[in-house]
Order: structure tokens, then sequence, then C-alpha cells
């Protein structure tokens, strides 16, 4: 197992990418903390992870509160022994044009997609440090390296926010062996797209037309990126970007 013996906590676990992510861990061999808003979604995954014999505990959370953050970490802590791996997943999306986003919605964007990386990233680094490393890994997304008339000016700031964030941890922490990476996903379906991208929309068939591969990305295609960044064989990788688009970004 590619991640035995392994602690990690993943945010925005209860549903999507967030939800393969945290169930590839868990199958890898790690003890998974899964962390999101989504009681239901969360509850119902943490049992079904757990009647297949997997080691897993959700714990409601808000990625935007420092005490909720020193409180998972501390019960991860407590439960498991040490943090070896954070993933920051949970995103929330925007779809409108920079006129047409209001202040708020604009804070709210940045408070969940970067505010929520940031603290989870400062939450964790004592834990890590005290371990001797551990792996960060931050999901930002295509989005966040190009420009696109295909999604939102704050979804798409915030994106690349934590691209650049990743870089600044992976430079400041790589002395301490922490290593931080970006994963930057394609089209991926999960039930933030599947309504949008059904078949036969105009929406699917102008992503399909910009992806090489020709087809759209599931969330087991960002998993197995997220399992190498997260284990061993990538302990010689910091501050680096995992693109996993279908080669939408080489155009």
């Amino acid at each position: 197992m590619r991640l035995h013996s392994k602690v990690a906590i993943v945010t925005g676990s209860a549903q999507g990418i967030g939800e393969s992510i945290a169930t590839l861990f868990a199958q890898e061999g790690a003890s998974v903390v899964l962390l999101d808003t989504l009681q239901a979604e969360g509850r119902k995954l943490e049992t079904s992870l757990q009647n297949k014999g997997l080691s897993v505990v959700f714990i409601p959370m808000d990625v935007t509160d420092q005490t909720a953050w020193t409180n998972a970490v501390n019960t991860t802590i407590q439960r498991f022994g040490k943090v070896d791996i954070l993933v920051n997943n949970a995103a929330i999306r925007d779809r409108s044009d920079i006129e047409n986003t209001s202040e708020e919605d604009w804070d709210k964007v940045m408070a969940v997609n970067v505010k929520g990386v940031f603290l989870g990233t400062k939450s964790v680094i004592p834990a890590m440090r005290s371990n001797g490393g551990g792996s960060i890994i931050n999901l930002s997304s295509q989005m966040g390296m190009v420009g696109s008339k295909l999604s939102s000016p704050a979804y798409q700031t915030s994106k690349g926010a934590v691209r650049i964030f990743s870089k600044v941890t992976a430079i400041r922490h790589a002395h301490e062996h922490i290593r931080v990476n970006s994963i930057h996903p394609g089209v991926v379906l999960t039930p933030f797209t599947n309504e949008r991208l059904k078949p036969g929309t105009s929406t699917l068939k102008s992503h399909l037309d910009k992806i090489p591969l020709g087809r759209i990305g599931t969330g087991e295609d960002i998993a197995y990126g997220a399992v190498y960044l997260a284990s061993d064989e990538s302990s010689f990788v910091t501050g680096s970007e995992l693109v996993i688009d279908g080669g939408w970004t080489a155009e």
C-alpha cells in the first residue's frame, strides 16, 4: 500500500474530487480524517468506508474557521497520533462576470478557496514539523493557470492565489521536509458539474472541444495524482504543479 501508516486530512471530502481522494487514500492504507460542511454526505461516506474496514473519521467543519481548524488537527492527533498529509480541496464556485460580481460574493469565494487553504496549511505545519515532515497538496485548477471565458473572475483569481501560495509555502518549509504542491484539475464530473455537463448540452461540447484527450475527467483521475504527491514516491517533489486536464492547457 502506497500510503501505509500515514495519516491524512482531506477537506471538502464528502463528495466530488475530495471524496475520490479520501477514498483512494484510505484504500492505499492511510487513516483519513474527512472534513466538510456537508454533514449527511460526510457521515454517509464515513460509514461506507468504515464498513469496508478502512480507517476514516468524519468531522463537520468550516474551513474558514481558525478555531475549527485547531480542533480538527488536535482531534486528528488524539485519534491517530500525527498528521502526515493535508489535502486542501474544499472550494466553492461563482459564475458571475466582473461587473455582476458583488463584493459579498467575491469575499465568500476568497474566504473558502484561499483563506481556507491558508488556515489549513498554517494549522498543520506545527504537527508536520514535530513529525519530521509531511506533504501538503492544494487543489488549484487549470483555471488558476490560464484565462478563460468559461469560468468566473472570482474563481479563477482564487485558484491562481492557491497556485502561488503553494510555491511560497514550499520554499519556506522545504528545510523542514514539509513538501507543498498544487494539483490543477481540468473539467471533472462532480456534483457541481453534472447538470451543466449532461450529454447533448452546448456546455459539454464547448468543453470537449478544448480537451485533446476528448473526454471529461473523473474524480479518480485527480485522486491518483494526489496519491503520488502524498506518498514517498514524490519525496523530491515540492513547489510543483501537477496538471491533470486532458491536455487543455497544453494548447
